[in-house]
């Protein structure tokens, strides 16, 4: 990666050297987390699924096309030197596209996989209403896969995302009492990140109580947290378009002896699999470490989601600690969250995220591991 300029220029050099070596002419690019990361525009994107715009890149231009909702927004916040032009084009995005292959004598043209298949064939058809034969392959995933590698200013971005989500932990140690509902809970968590930094969630907070805390995607529900609980929180705050993402599990009052086991299971599983990265290892076999680990300890049935994803514009982004195969690289943003989960009973899950280096795992995260016992 050494060899290309950081933030957007770099990011639009790498694409371009893809398209050399796989012999593409231009590229299309639809998806808002792959146009914010090409572009480096904050704060306009809204992540919405009506997906409003769409992207041209060729050896030598960098066409972007929008609507009259978006059009000033890009121009005023472009960085300064972009090599981005905008169109406002009054037809449809798919013709606008082949439009552009067309003037550009384009013969393949890239397209992304997940692209929606009326758009693909708008594509089709308007290259056909020209008499224009142009090869529309995917690219596989490429600029996903590039992604997961953060330069400089994403990882910035990501660390003070993360210092607005520990200061929102402190501040709910001082909230949470017994008689409050789960609702009540994640409004405040909410409210505080937005008044404190954050321009937008991370995802939708999961706070979970109870026997509630044993459903790993809990939705926040009217239940009264009650004295002797475990109360969850998953959570992260958003800023400048990249996200953080933290779980940490606390007891209402003093824990039994089973919380405090359950509870130092998780923690030693996180531990050990942190411990376990570094650049060039498998992130299947960290998962399998941790399935060890919680198996060994005879849990091995309350533990079944993977131990950890990429983060970045998304909140899953690549690589994955599951069973899936890829190589962890220096410069990946990932989670840890392993947690066991005891259906009637309650569950566990510890979570920071961080970045590997050459020397390891750095977490951003800086909320200590510890038990926190709410005073009730």
């Amino acid at each position: 990666m050494s060899e290309f300029a950081a933030g957007p220029a770099g990011r639009i050099e790498r694409v371009r050297a893809l398209m050399a070596e796989r012999g593409y002419d231009a590229i299309v690019v639809r998806d808002e987390a792959n146009l914010r990361w090409l572009t480096g525009v904050k704060g306009v994107f809204d992540y919405t699924f009506e997906f409003p715009h769409a992207a041209f890149i060729t050896a030598d231009q960098c066409l972007f096309h929008t609507d009259s909702r978006y059009l000033n927004s890009f121009e005023e916040n472009t960085p300064a030197g972009s090599p981005w032009v905008f169109d406002m084009d009054e037809g449809t995005i798919p013709g606008w596209v082949a439009g552009k292959i067309a003037a550009n004598k384009c013969r393949v043209c890239a397209v992304e996989d997940d692209m929606q298949i009326n758009f693909y064939q708008g594509i089709q058809r308007g290259l056909e209403d020209r008499s224009v034969a142009c090869m529309l392959p995917l690219m596989h995933d490429d600029i996903r896969k590039m992604r997961a590698i953060k330069d400089a200013e994403e990882i910035e971005l990501m660390r003070h995302a993360q210092s607005i989500t520990d200061a929102a932990f402190q501040h709910m140690l001082g909230f949470i009492k017994p008689g409050m509902t789960e609702k009540q809970v994640r409004n405040e968590l909410e409210n505080f990140m937005f008044a404190n930094g954050a321009d937008s969630l991370a995802f939708g907070s999961i706070v979970a109580s109870g026997p509630n805390t044993a459903n790993p995607h809990a939705v926040p529900s009217d239940r009264v947290i009650e004295k002797g609980d475990f109360v969850l929180m998953d959570y992260g705050a958003g800023y400048c378009d990249y996200r953080s993402d933290m779980t940490r599990t606390v007891v209402m009052g003093e824990p039994t002896q089973e919380q405090v086991d359950l509870y130092a299971l998780v923690r030693r599983t996180h531990e050990e699999c942190v411990a376990a990265i570094h650049p060039g290892v498998e992130g299947n076999d960290i998962f399998k470490l941790s399935k060890k680990i919680i198996g060994d300890a005879g849990y091995g049935d309350y533990y079944n989601h993977g131990l950890g994803h990429g983060v970045g514009i998304d909140i899953h982004e690549l690589p994955n600690f599951n069973r899936s195969k890829n190589t962890i690289e220096i410069g990946s943003v990932v989670t840890m969250e392993p947690g066991v989960y005891l259906p009637g009973v309650g569950g566990v899950r510890l979570e920071d995220y961080g970045v590997v280096t050459e020397n390891g795992y750095e977490p951003f995260t800086k909320t200590p591991h510890d038990l926190h016992i709410i005073d009730c």
